[in-house]
């Protein structure tokens, strides 16, 4: 239990640390779309190289393609729910902050399974977690601050998606005898199918806005050094 403690902590504190370094200057939103667009590419490699390839392993395509629908779906009404209730000046802050939540939280129950199964956890495979997150962060505290949010309401947002995250990843090493690979692989493909949803709504059309011709670059750079760190692991 303790070393799904450390690394249930270790995975969110990105989500955190990213708020506290958006407070900490004022980002330049060309420099803001390029934190996104690398972001964005780094979360795709998550999907294709983590969550896609070690759903199909687990459990086969079935239970993983229900969790990709059930996780669009949820996003998606999550999402809709947030516009109505947020500020249109906030931009893609509130839809991050879901996307983040709805994908941590599957990711790391995953995590937590595997933890209490006996494989381990590589360096690569946390740097990687680190690349996805931080910038997904920084970009939605960013976004919140400039539409007029409270510094103390978006740090506690984010410390509460982290510690979320962290609590899913203990919640998935205490399941781990109750549950199975079909499970698991439902779980990754519910983080898949969120993750998908918020990059093409959210985080993309986002970064475009602010880094205009930089975001294909910075997204393709995040994809490719997400993937070199995927595989590594």
């Amino acid at each position: 239990m303790g070393e799904a403690i450390l690394w249930g902590a270790v995975a969110a504190a990105p989500l955190l640390v990213g708020a506290v370094l958006a407070m900490l200057r004022k980002w330049p939103p060309r420099l803001l779309g390029i934190v996104l667009g690398f972001g964005a590419g780094a979360l795709m490699a998550s999907i294709a190289f983590e969550l896609w390839e070690e759903g199909l392993a687990l459990a086969g395509p079935i239970p993983l393609v229900v969790g990709v629908a059930a996780g669009a779906l949820t996003y998606y009404v999550a999402d809709r729910i947030v516009e109505r209730r947020a500020s249109a000046s906030q931009g893609a802050g509130g839809p991050l902050a879901v996307g983040a939540l709805l994908d941590g939280i599957p990711e790391q129950l995953v995590l937590g399974i595997g933890l209490a199964s006996g494989e381990g956890v590589s360096v690569a495979l946390v740097i990687a977690i680190v690349v996805s997150n931080l910038p997904e962060s920084i970009g939605s505290a960013a976004d919140l601050l400039d539409g007029g949010m409270k510094r103390s309401r978006v740090l506690g947002l984010w410390a509460g998606v982290a510690i979320v995250c962290a609590l899913a990843t203990i919640a998935g090493f205490a399941l781990a005898d109750a549950v199975g690979a079909e499970f698991q692989a439902g779980a990754s493909g519910f983080a898949a199918g969120a993750l998908l949803v918020m990059l093409v709504d959210s985080m993309v059309p986002d970064a475009q806005s602010k880094a205009k011709e930089s975001t294909g670059l910075a997204t393709v750079l995040g994809f490719a050094l997400a993937a070199g760190l995927s595989l590594a692991s």
